[in-house]
C-alpha cells in the first residue's frame, strides 16, 4: 500500500494556522520533516471517533489529545466501575459512578484546552453509526464485543472509512488497520462470529492492567499515521502481542473474494441486527429453564437458617474462590466439571453457582446431560449473594 494515495483529510488543513503558543507547544512535532507545520495543521483539522472510553480508549485518547489532533468524538453510555481504575487511567477514583465520557473529556480537555470534545452518551446501533461516523476521519475500535466490532467494521466499509482496531483478553492484545479498498476488512479476518458460549469476557478471564497501554498506544499510532499519511499503517497485517512472553507477532491479511460487504459481490449493503447476527439476542439472562430451576439468594439462606445442608457446587475459576466464597460449598471449575462428575452424587440435590449466573447455566447443562436432574441455579451468582445476604465478602 502506498500511504500517499491515501488523503483522509483532502484540503481541510489548508486554511489552519498555529498560534505562537501551539508552536510551543508541538515543537517536537514541527522539527520532523514527517509531521513539519503542514503535518501539525493536518492533526489541528481532524477528527477522530473513539468507540468506548475504557481500557483500549484510555491511552489511545490521552496520546491524540496530546498530538494535537483537533477533535475527538467519544462513544461511551457506561459510568465508572471502581473495577475499571486497575487499567482505565484515564479515569480516577473520584471520578466512580460517573459517566466515564464525562470523566474522559475532562483529562483530555485538561492536557489540551484547544482540544474539541464532543460526547457521544448512548449506544451505538444500526440505526445511528452510519450518521455518527460520517462526521469523523478515523474511527477508532474500542470495543469490548463482537457486535459492536461488526456494526463498526461494516458502517466504516460502507463509508469508506478507516477502522483502527484493538482487542486485550488477559496477557494478549490485537492490532490491525481495517480499510477497503485498500486492504481488507474486520469480516476478511473473521467471517463468523464465535458461539456466544465459547467467548470469555474479561470480567470472567481478566486482562492484565497494563495492557491497554500497549495496544492502545498502538492504536493511537496508527490513527495519526492514516491522518498524517506517512509510514506504513497496519493495513493487511494484524499485530499479535503477547505480554508474558514479550513477543510482537505479525500474520498477514489478505482481502477475501467472498467477503459479504467489502468482497467483490456485497450481499451486505446496509446495518444489520449485530445482536442477532452474534447469536446473543436474548442470551442474558437466560440462567434457568423454569422458575423452578432457580434459587434466590435470600432462598438459599433461609434454607440453610432451617438447618438444612443443601449442596452448593461453585464453578468458578481457583483464582477467584481466593476473592471470596459462601462457607461449604463445594469448588469444581466449569473447564473442569466434564472430567470429575464421578465426584458428584446426582441423588443430592444441588445448588450451581458462578460469579454471576453465566457459567452456572452452562454447568447446569452439561450436568443435565449428565443425568443430573436435581438442580437450581442460584440467581445472580455469587454477586447477588453478597449483595442481599453477606455484604461483607468483598465483590470483584
Amino acid at each position: 500500500m502506498n500511504p500517499s494515495s491515501i488523503d483522509l483529510l483532502a484540503d481541510r488543513s489548508s486554511g489552519m494556522s498555529l498560534s505562537p503558543a501551539e508552536i510551543r507547544r508541538y515543537a517536537r512535532h514541527l522539527i520532523m520533516p514527517e509531521v513539519a507545520m503542514e503535518g501539525q495543521k493536518r492533526l489541528k483539522a481532524s477528527k477522530v471517533l473513539c468507540i468506548g472510553a475504557g481500557g483500549l480508549g484510555s491511552p489511545l485518547t490521552l496520546y491524540l489529545a496530546a498530538a494535537g489532533v483537533g477533535t475527538i468524538g467519544l462513544v461511551d453510555f457506561d459510568v465508572v466501575d471502581v473495577s475499571n481504575l486497575q487499567r482505565q487511567i484515564i479515569h480516577f477514583t473520584s471520578d466512580v459512578g460517573r459517566p466515564k465520557v464525562t470523566s474522559a473529556q475532562e483529562k483530555l480537555q485538561a492536557i489540551n484546552p484547544d482540544l474539541n470534545v464532543i460526547r457521544h452518551e448512548h449506544p451505538i446501533d444500526s440505526g445511528n453509526a452510519l450518521g455518527i461516523f460520517a462526521e469523523y476521519d478515523v474511527i477508532v475500535d474500542g470495543t469490548d464485543n463482537f457486535p459492536t466490532r461488526y456494526l463498526v467494521n461494516d458502517a466504516c466499509v460502507l463509508l469508506g472509512k478507516p477502522n483502527v482496531y484493538g482487542s486485550i483478553f488477559r496477557f494478549d492484545g490485537q492490532a490491525s488497520v481495517f480499510f477497503p479498498p485498500h486492504g481488507p476488512c474486520y469480516r476478511c479476518l473473521y467471517p463468523e462470529p464465535p458461539s456466544p458460549d465459547l467467548v470469555p469476557n474479561c470480567a470472567e478471564g481478566g486482562v492484565l492492567g497494563i495492557l491497554p497501554g500497549m495496544i492502545g498506544v498502538v492504536q493511537a499510532t496508527e490513527a495519526v499515521k492514516l491522518l498524517l499519511g506517512i509510514g506504513r499503517p497496519l493495513i493487511g497485517r494484524l499485530m499479535l502481542y503477547d505480554a508474558l512472553d514479550m513477543t510482537v507477532r505479525e500474520m498477514k491479511v489478505r482481502k477475501s473474494p467472498k467477503c459479504p460487504i467489502c468482497g467483490p459481490s456485497p450481499t451486505i449493503t446496509g446495518l444489520i441486527d449485530y445482536q442477532e447476527f452474534c447469536g446473543v439476542r436474548g442470551a442474558e439472562p437466560a440462567p434457568a429453564a423454569s422458575a423452578g430451576d432457580a434459587i434466590t439468594p435470600l432462598e438459599l439462606k433461609a434454607r440453610i437458617d432451617r438447618g438444612e445442608r443443601p449442596f452448593i457446587l461453585d464453578v468458578r475459576n481457583p483464582e477467584e474462590i481466593a476473592i471470596c466464597r459462601i462457607a461449604g460449598s463445594t469448588v469444581i471449575p466449569l473447564p473442569e466439571l466434564a472430567h470429575r462428575l464421578g465426584e458428584l452424587d446426582a441423588s443430592v440435590p444441588m445448588v450451581v453457582h458462578c460469579k454471576s449466573g453465566a457459567r452456572s447455566a452452562k454447568a447446569m447443562a452439561l450436568l443435565r446431560g449428565a443425568g443430573f436432574v436435581r438442580l437450581t441455579n442460584l440467581t445472580g451468582g455469587i454477586l447477588a449473594w453478597i449483595k442481599d445476604v453477606e455484604p461483607g465478602l468483598p465483590v470483584y
